[in-house]
């Protein structure tokens, strides 16, 4: 139950900090975009004392170290694949474009309008 009524804290945190945001639409964009920023950082606070706030943190640090795993591809396989990509593009639509007319001529001519 705290959990639920510190996460719902955390909400108004964030929604306290959108709605400075724009109470404050006569001042200068920094300190708009600090009242946001502190928001946002009070209810993370917030937050991390929750259950489910810890477990997301988690998976967050877990997601981070799982992307320092990936093997990027180069400049030159990225650049290589999206070649292959626009060409089997290209060459699909063509195709279809065959089809599409191939298919008209044939209704025209079951119609009795073809030439």
């Amino acid at each position: 139950m705290t959990d639920k009524i510190k996460l719902g804290f955390a909400i108004l945190l964030v929604v306290a900090g959108i709605v400075g945001f724009y109470m404050l639409s006569e001042h200068a964009l920094v300190l708009r975009v600090l009242t946001v920023m502190a928001g946002v950082g009070l209810a993370t606070s917030v937050a991390w004392f929750t259950a489910p706030g810890r477990r997301f943190f988690t998976f967050g640090k877990e997601a981070w170290s799982e992307t320092k795993k990936v093997v990027w591809p180069t400049r030159k396989e990225t650049l290589q694949t999206t070649g292959v990509v626009f060409l089997m593009v290209v060459v699909i639509a063509i195709f279809l474009w065959v089809v599409d007319a191939s298919l008209m001529w044939a209704v025209k001519l079951l119609m009795g309008q073809g030439d």
